[in-house]
């Protein structure tokens, strides 16, 4: 029997080959995700899915896709599916665990120094046709000297704090979990607890995954514990913060800058998002810096995360359970032929 396989967004080539090697490929090829509806349609007799970060699973998704084995997910925060769900209709979920790592950190760190050192305004003022040299003006925020707090000291955490020990900053940390010695050495770093970090740092940089616990963690409380004149940088998921109180503190004067690559538009396994980003917020343009989710668009990169994708369809057709799994679904399904 062939397999049908389903890519949700545009994909590499290379990837669209190997896909067909394992059965027939249905890929929107157009930038704009599917509807619900469009999704549900593609998927009724679909064995596989490569999913995004814009698609979302749940139970009534999953009743209508019998046929179902694995949703192999291009991505590495998965709070858009259902696992649960997925493991009670007999589906494997997986993930790409540690290739964003690195590219997510490096952009972290240019938002960081893009924020603090007024990059966009001064870009410009060069392009308005004004500029006549040197003046008094634009006066930025160095690292050197600053206390940089990273909320979120896992694999990008860590990462973020590599990059950032030639700066000359004080690096704190904070995660729930103690962390090893040796990583907090490695990377000169010191573990605080979470009233230390807000109250201290002059950064703050969020890698947090989007749980129950962190949605709107950064919310009009937590900001206004932070120091007057504090930035704000988000690398995590958008619904860490909430949007809304970031503008108000923005307004008020007493958040110095928040730079984001993430947006709480996104999270669509969250109900009650919002649908754009929060024109309060996009208004600020002195104290704001945007990017749209390039956390992991490195072409290399999103080239291996595919692959790794692809490999996790194979090892479940094949009959084996895949390497980047998160679940052991239910025996609920005869296995895939080979």
């Amino acid at each position: 029997m062939t397999m049908k396989i389903v890519a949700t967004n545009p994909v590499f080539p290379e990837t669209e080959r190997r896909l067909a090697a394992l059965g027939n490929v249905t890929v929107n090829r157009a930038l704009a995700p599917w509807s619900r509806a469009e999704l549900a349609g593609h998927l009724r007799d679909a064995d596989a899915v490569m999913a995004f970060m814009t698609d979302t699973v749940d139970v009534a998704l999953l009743a209508g896709c019998p046929s179902l084995r694995v949703i192999a997910c291009a991505l590495k925060g998965y709070d858009n599916i259902d696992v649960d769900a997925c493991t009670d209709a007999g589906v494997w979920v997986t993930i790409v665990p540690d290739l964003l790592t690195v590219p997510t950190a490096e952009l972290a760190v240019a938002l960081t120094l893009g924020l603090n050192r007024n990059l966009l305004a001064g870009d410009a003022r060069v392009r308005a046709g004004t500029f006549q040299g040197w003046r008094a003006d634009l006066y930025g925020f160095g690292l050197h000297g600053a206390t940089v707090g990273i909320a979120g000291v896992g694999r990008v955490g860590l990462a973020i704090a590599r990059r950032l020990q030639g700066f000359g900053a004080e690096l704190i940390g904070y995660d729930e979990r103690a962390l090893p010695e040796a990583s907090l050495l490695a990377c000169r770093m010191t573990q605080v607890v979470w009233e230390e970090l807000i109250a201290r740092s002059d950064v703050v940089i969020i890698a947090l995954p989007l749980v129950p616990r962190t949605v709107h963690l950064f919310d009009a409380e937590t900001l206004g514990r932070m120091r007057p004149g504090a930035r704000l940088v988000n690398v995590g998921r958008g619904s860490v913060v909430d949007e809304a109180a970031v503008a108000q503190s923005l307004a008020n004067g007493h958040l110095g800058g928040y730079a984001a690559d993430v947006f709480e538009l996104e999270d669509r396994g969250r109900s009650g998002r919002p649908d754009q980003v929060s024109g309060r917020l996009t208004a600020l343009r002195d104290r704001t810096l945007f990017t749209p989710h390039l956390g992991s668009a490195v072409a290399a990169v999103r080239l291996a995360i595919e692959r790794s994708a692809v490999d996790d369809i194979a090892q479940v057709f094949g009959g084996g359970a895949p390497t980047n799994a998160v679940n052991v679904p239910a025996p609920r399904r005869a296995a895939c032929p080979v």
